[in-house]
């Protein structure tokens, strides 16, 4: 069983909890870690830019380099640069998994694509940063949906918190994305412009 506490840390440096579990640690203690985590001296420009940043990172679970790798192709699309950038990452497999309620959290989810649970209009996809395309049916294996964690999705135990750009079937441990998110429905803590300013430095 993997230790929490590594991400509560992670999850007070950030102001954001990650995990559930996470949850009523940061709100017992809503600061950064450590001696000077109660120390709110005015941040640098630099310091808010990589914090977000990181905040994003860490809310969809990706590498430095998958991160700006997504930027690089977010930059040269039409648009707003910080919206196509969260567009794109909210396409991911892993992402899409946990949108649908079939796993608590990104970590779980991660876990479920690399473990070849997750199927894609019936192929099996071992690779969390799969870009799922509106139309695209995402399900999971038929032998896996006997495991305790698939059965209690299918219950419908995370059922709460599906955006409307999925369509789930939870009993059938079925989704299909209908289409693309808008900004304002993706659920991730992020000043997104930040991000960009980042990384155009």
């Amino acid at each position: 069983m993997n230790n929490p506490r590594p991400k509560i840390k992670l999850s007070r440096s950030l102001g954001i909890p990650l995990t559930p579990k996470s949850v009523k640690y940061f709100e017992a203690r809503p600061y950064p870690p450590g001696e000077h985590g109660r120390d709110r001296r005015q941040e640098s420009d630099y310091k808010l830019r990589l914090r977000e940043k990181q905040r994003l990172r860490a809310q969809y679970n990706i590498r430095e380099a998958q991160l700006r790798n997504a930027f690089a192709k977010a930059a040269k699309s039409e648009g707003k640069t910080g919206e196509a950038l969260l567009v794109d990452l909210e396409r991911r497999l892993d992402a899409l998994v946990l949108r649908a309620g079939f796993a608590r959290t990104i970590y779980q989810a991660r876990q479920f694509v690399v473990h070849r649970h997750v199927l894609v209009n019936g192929r099996r996809v071992d690779r969390p940063s799969f870009r799922v395309r509106p139309g695209d049916v995402i399900s999971i294996a038929a032998r896996s949906r006997r495991m305790a964690p698939f059965v209690e999705a299918a219950a419908g135990a995370h059922a709460d918190r599906v955006p409307p750009y999925l369509e789930v079937r939870h009993e059938g441990l079925v989704a299909r994305l209908t289409r693309l998110p808008t900004r304002a429905e993706i659920p991730v803590i992020c000043d997104e412009q930040l991000v960009v300013e980042h990384y155009s430095r």
